[in-house]
């Protein structure tokens, strides 16, 4: 057999595309067997890193990339300050903790709760990034298939799930007992990242039912980072102003 085909049956695309450039440097610098063989795997091993990357940040469905370093921490108080720090490690997905970020429009949640999902697609999690209006059209969808089942099992197993823009649609009674259901049973068995513009105290403007608003507060801000992010000015401001500027 071919080096070509056999390196295709076991799955190595980078020494199926490559190996003889790889063969002729090894040559060319006098590689001895060990140095050629870790080159060779090592580039394999990079190529594989990078395409699990990237298929994990397609499976997430960001809306756009925004990266955890780009977010601009200047402005909040030093213990939020310290907070997104320590959170940036991603220490709370092993953990499994939820984080739920309040804030007003612009003030930044979606860019930071972002930032976090890639940086967690680039260290090997499964992510996914959904709004809850569209959440709750494709949980309808899966019910009317008759596979809500299997959605719900496929939404447990995923390392960090964000609902973005809690707050701007309220649910009927048959909508919040199947999202009440859904995050239930996540619980515990991965984190969750919320962004809302409505305080704990509001939340009975989505969910209508006082009870029922009560358990998912009491079930979600358990083992929860919960903060307030508010800013006088806001994130979009900021880089509308910046970009203004940089075209000056």
């Amino acid at each position: 057999m071919k080096i070509s085909d056999m390196a295709y049956e076991l799955k190595l695309p980078n020494i199926k595309l490559n190996y003889q450039m790889l063969l002729d440097e090894a040559n060319h610098t006098k590689m001895s067997h060990e140095e050629f063989l870790i080159n060779m795997l090592e580039n394999e091993v990079l190529l594989r890193r990078e395409n699990g990357v990237k298929s994990r940040l397609r499976a997430a469905r960001f809306p756009y990339k925004k990266y955890i370093e780009d977010f601009n921490t200047e402005n909040y108080n030093p213990d939020l300050i310290h907070e997104f720090q320590e959170l940036s490690s991603l220490k709370f997905i092993g953990d499994r903790e939820n984080i739920i970020l309040i804030g007003s429009p612009g003030s930044g949640k979606t860019h930071y709760s972002i930032g976090l999902g890639i940086k967690a697609c680039m260290n090997g999690l499964s992510v996914l990034f959904i709004s809850v209006p569209n959440l709750m059209i494709e949980l309808k969808e899966a019910m009317s298939l008759n596979q809500l089942n299997s959605y719900k099992k496929k939404f447990e197993k995923y390392d960090l799930v964000i609902l973005d823009e809690l707050g701007y649609v309220s649910f009927d009674k048959s909508g919040c007992e199947i999202l009440f259901n859904l995050l239930s049973n996540r619980n515990d068995k991965g984190s969750i990242i919320i962004t809302t513009n409505l305080a704990f105290d509001r939340w009975e403007e989505i969910f209508i039912d006082p009870m029922l608003t009560g358990a998912m507060v009491d079930r979600l801000a358990y083992k929860a980072h919960i903060m307030d992010i508010s800013r006088e000015t806001s994130h979009r401001y900021e880089e509308t102003v910046a970009w203004i500027n940089g075209k000056k």
